[in-house]
């Protein structure tokens, strides 16, 4: 009398394997892009919040000179690594225009869409090839 196995044979699991090797290849960039879509949705958050800040300050004032950014790194808050340094693009503010820029550092040094920008009229740039609908999300 035969007696019947219930083991996996090698070729049953070198198979699975190739399947989820092949998955996780599909997958990881997916995710990869999903992150970094994060970050610079963080970044925008962040230009966003600081063009109030500075039209705060020109209410209050009448003009954009001598303001200073409250903060200069995205995320903002106190927990783990920065992706973006926040600045006026031209260094300081003229009396009636500013620029402020987030430029990418550490994990996305290389992203597709490089430096985003914000001016006081609204407009939105970034310095690569990318389009702006595609790195702002319109």
């Amino acid at each position: 009398m035969k007696r019947r196995q219930n083991a996996f044979t090698l070729i049953e699991l070198m198979i699975v394997v190739a399947v989820i090797g092949i998955l996780a290849a599909i997958a990881y960039p997916s995710y990869q892009e999903h992150v970094r879509k994060a970050r610079r949705a963080d970044a925008q958050t962040a230009l966003m919040e600081l063009s109030q800040h500075m039209e705060r300050y020109f209410t209050a004032k009448g003009t954009y000179l001598n303001a200073t950014l409250p903060y200069s790194e995205s995320p903002k808050d106190g927990s783990g690594t920065k992706f973006y340094d926040l600045r006026f693009a031209t260094g300081s503010p003229t009396a009636t225009a500013y620029v402020i820029q987030a430029a990418p550092k550490n994990g996305m040094a290389n992203d597709k869409c490089g430096t985003l920008t914000l001016s006081n009229t609204g407009l939105k740039g970034q310095a690569t090839t990318a389009t702006t609908a595609e790195c702002w999300r319109r």
